[in-house]
């Protein structure tokens, strides 16, 4: 019965052009934005200007997105350029809304999450335990070869 009406929105969504329900975006001041293009008007009344718009952005959207992919393995905020290119995407695609929607709430709930003092104390926990082996393997390091470098430094 669910995904029957849920069909019947997305019919009534693009008989009327309203969103369906539950498929808005909240500002901070409260107010909705429905998912969908956010071209300018003058573009979505011509279909082809639209679709050349929409090309556009998702060749411009791709290039960020694959410059932050290289900067994975390279120097650069990789992942801040990747989340740049979907918020591109975002402006003409519904599918990118929905995963910026979703990265949003998952990254809210992780920070909601690490403010638990239980999980901070876990955390804290964890990372002394790290710091005293790490501690540990070089003092054995430092008794088994002396401050010695392991290459040669000219004096």
């Amino acid at each position: 019965m669910s995904a029957e009406s849920d069909e019947r929105g997305k019919v009534a969504q693009v008989a009327t052009g309203a969103p369906a329900a539950g498929d808005v975006e909240h500002y901070p001041n409260g107010e909705e934005r429905p998912l969908g293009s956010r071209a300018p008007a003058f573009v979505k009344a011509r279909r082809t200007l639209h679709m050349g718009w929409q090309a556009g952005v998702f060749l411009i959207g791709l290039a960020v997105v694959v410059v932050g992919v290289l900067m994975l393995v390279l120097p650069g905020p990789g992942w801040l350029v990747i989340f740049a290119g979907m918020a591109i995407w975002a402006t003409e695609f519904v599918w990118a809304q929905l995963v910026l929607r979703w990265t949003k709430r998952k990254v809210t709930e992780a920070a909601q999450r690490a403010l638990d003092p239980r999980v901070r104390r876990r955390n804290m926990i964890l990372t002394a335990v790290g710091l005293v082996i790490a501690g540990a393997l070089i003092a054995v390091y430092v008794w088994k070869f002396g401050l010695a470098m392991p290459w040669r430094v000219a004096v």
